[in-house]
């Protein structure tokens, strides 16, 4: 199965190549516009660009919305994540202006959100979701990772490593993304699978007969 990733993110596509093989992905064609980020939820923004891609290449098509939640700051920056610190501000921005609001003695606990979306153009759908609590360390540290990372001290670990001085085969295993990919390869191969059950010449009545899938969840 190939997909398109709904992304500009070199980062991002990157990333989720690793976490969805043995699954294709492809970048996004760069004449697709992709719609901004106006929902409430993770959910909503991922559903929205994984529909417009589907829609613009007829291809199936995932995509993620992700971002950090600070419990000092009742949950921001979340889905406002990517631009923080203004609508074109970088991650080092961000993550500045993250560090400078939340109190140094107050409560440092954070979570990765991650929700990620398939789309095809039958109109099947599904959002897969992922998360990965941590603390939010003083200072950044690490040469890895991208966004927030420098600074995110992920609670599976009890080394104190920021999410940006592990090995991307440690951060894969427990990160946000990571874990929201998994789950969503693990239901497109098991649909895939499905499909392939039915189109093949053994699944006569036996199988109950042919049958299409209908439109909806996978």
């Amino acid at each position: 199965m190939r997909l398109v990733v709904a992304t500009r993110n070199e980062h991002k596509l990157r990333e989720l190549s690793g976490l969805m093989a043995p699954l294709e992905l492809e970048p996004l064609p760069d004449a697709v516009r992709l719609p901004p980020e106006s929902g409430t939820t993770f959910a909503e923004n991922a559903l929205a660009k994984a529909r417009a891609a589907a829609t613009a290449t007829s291809r199936p098509a995932i995509a993620d919305d992700s971002g950090i939640e600070a419990r000092a700051l009742q949950g921001a920056p979340g889905v406002r994540s990517a631009r923080y610190a203004g609508e074109q501000a970088s991650d080092e921005e961000n993550l500045a202006k993250l560090l400078h609001e939340v109190p140094e003695e107050g409560d440092r606990r954070v979570a990765y959100i991650c929700a990620l979306a398939y789309a095809d153009p039958a109109g099947r759908e599904d959002v897969a979701h992922g998360r990965c609590e941590g603390l939010l360390a003083r200072e950044p540290r690490g040469g890895g990772g991208f966004g927030y990372d420098p600074a995110f001290v992920p609670a599976d670990y009890a080394d104190g490593r920021t999410m940006a001085e592990l090995t991307p085969e440690e951060k894969d295993a427990i990160s946000h993304r990571g874990r929201a990919a998994r789950e969503l390869r693990r239901k497109l191969l098991r649909a895939e699978e499905a499909d392939r059950r039915v189109r093949s010449p053994l699944a006569g009545p036996l199988g109950g007969g042919p049958h299409r899938r209908s439109r909806g969840r996978l």
